[in-house]
């Protein structure tokens, strides 16, 4: 049985170099693809980049966490203090706790927002690009 040839194993550029279409740049065609693939492959790396920013950060609030949820349950526990101070300590360490929970969203949700913003901006600058370079090549052809 012969072997089917591997689709991926082809140069796709030197193949629509070689399709030839009357009026047509293909190099200029080429180009502009290029252009296209190099701000999508720059705007995922800015999108994965965010999300290591935001896996991070996360680490960093969790380890925090701990080690303040630790530091309470010694004072409340080793201490002698009386039930009212123990409460008294809890309540207001829950209180601190979801305050700067809430804090932690908000400074996750802008680095995601950040990078979602900085990626946009690439592509959109791209689509832009391309529509432009599209116009003059028509008006070239004219």
């Amino acid at each position: 049985m012969a072997k089917l040839p591997n689709p991926f194993d082809t140069d796709v550029t030197k193949l629509m170099a070689e399709f030839k279409l009357p009026g047509v740049d293909m190099e200029t065609v080429l180009a502009t693809q290029r252009k296209n693939i190099e701000a999508l492959t720059k705007a995922n790396q800015l999108a994965i980049e965010g999300l290591q920013t935001v896996a991070r950060r996360q680490a960093e609030i969790l380890r925090a966490g701990f080690e303040e949820a630790q530091a309470l349950a010694k004072d409340l526990f080793q201490g002698k203090a009386s039930s009212e101070d123990r409460v008294a300590k809890q309540t207001e360490a829950t209180k601190a706790a979801l305050e700067k929970a809430f804090g932690n969203a908000r400074e996750l949700s802008e680095i995601v927002g950040k990078a979602q913003q900085e990626a946009f901006e690439i592509i959109n600058k791209r689509m832009t690009e391309s529509l432009d370079e599209v116009r003059d090549l028509v008006k070239k052809k004219k």
